[in-house]
């Protein structure tokens, strides 16, 4: 199966951006990943960088215009950075019993798409509205709500092949835990020679997860964030979650576009294309998840959970 951790669910929300926090929740995402391997699943992990992505680009702003670094790079140095923690703290929850490697992954991206028209992808901390457009006016940002808080948004173009498959398909062979496709991979186009070049960009990560997922036929998609469910009128009085649904049902519902859309988008594509069940719930409650009593299972028909 795949597990897609959520940047919330390796940042907390309202935390800094420090090394320790992010280690401290880490280290809490790997026990519950141990929870699921331990559990008899093999495991592809992948992983969000928005926060991440977003101070290194803060960061690059005290260089000059034409020195700093692009958004493909930028989604290199966090795979590396936040992979490098999760191998570690997944190695020392499961007591050092079995391999686990990080793979940087490229995923091809189209030049046409219609997203670096109308950028969407939240990066880099929280604002109030006031200093969110200051930035903006300032940087040449373009910014969106994220709650009840502003944050800088970038294109986010659907991604459509992953050129580095084979190399992950030989480690799972060797049954390596893998941890790719971190931040949605490192986005890329694919020139007339067949060659590859960075594009200025930040793939959804739950989108590039249910394409490796699809592409490595697995069984379940787990996407783990800070949110217990998917809840039916979410941010009002009503709301209630949703234990169980159709990608028909999900087609009925209105969800914040920056944060549960995608992930019932992707749930469904990933369902509608083979899989078994996806998942969408807390980190802590993956293997309850699995089990069908916690979150909410996206599937095309009732199915007893793996």
């Amino acid at each position: 199966m795949v597990a897609a951790l959520g940047g919330n669910a390796l940042l907390r929300r309202g935390e800094p951006l420090t090394a320790d926090n992010q280690r401290i929740n880490v280290q809490r995402a790997a026990v519950a990943l141990a929870a699921i391997l331990r559990a008899g699943h093999q495991l592809v992990i992948t992983h969000g960088n928005g926060p991440q992505v977003g101070l290194l680009a803060l960061q690059g702003a005290a260089y000059k215009p034409d020195e700093a670094y692009p958004l493909d790079v930028l989604g290199a140095e966090t795979e590396g950075m936040i992979g490098y923690l999760i191998e570690q703290e997944l190695e020392n929850a499961l007591g050092h019993d079995r391999p686990v490697a990080v793979l940087l992954t490229q995923i091809v991206v189209d030049a046409s798409d219609p997203a670096f028209a109308k950028p969407t992808k939240f990066v880099g901390p929280v604002y109030s509205e006031t200093e969110a457009r200051t930035l903006a006016t300032a940087r040449g940002w373009s910014i969106a709500p994220d709650g009840d808080k502003w944050r800088r948004v970038v294109a986010s173009p659907k991604p459509l092949e992953i050129p580095d498959l084979d190399v992950l398909r030989l480690l799972l062979a060797q049954g390596v835990v893998v941890i790719c496709a971190g931040g949605g991979g490192i986005p890329v186009l694919r020139r007339a020679d067949g060659s590859l070049i960075g594009v200025e960009a930040v793939i959804d990560k739950d989108h590039a997860s249910a394409l490796l997922a699809k592409e490595i036929k697995a069984d379940a998609l787990l996407m783990l964030t800070d949110v217990a469910a998917v809840f039916r009128d979410f941010g009002k009085d009503n709301a209630a979650p949703i234990a169980r649904l159709t990608p028909k049902q999900a087609a009925a519902l209105t969800l914040p576009l920056g944060s549960m859309q995608p992930k019932v988008a992707a749930a469904c594509d990933f369902v509608l294309n083979g899989g078994k069940l996806a998942g969408i719930g807390r980190l802590e409650d993956a293997v309850a998840i699995l089990k069908g009593t916690a979150g909410t299972l996206v599937t095309t028909q009732t199915i007893s959970p793996p």
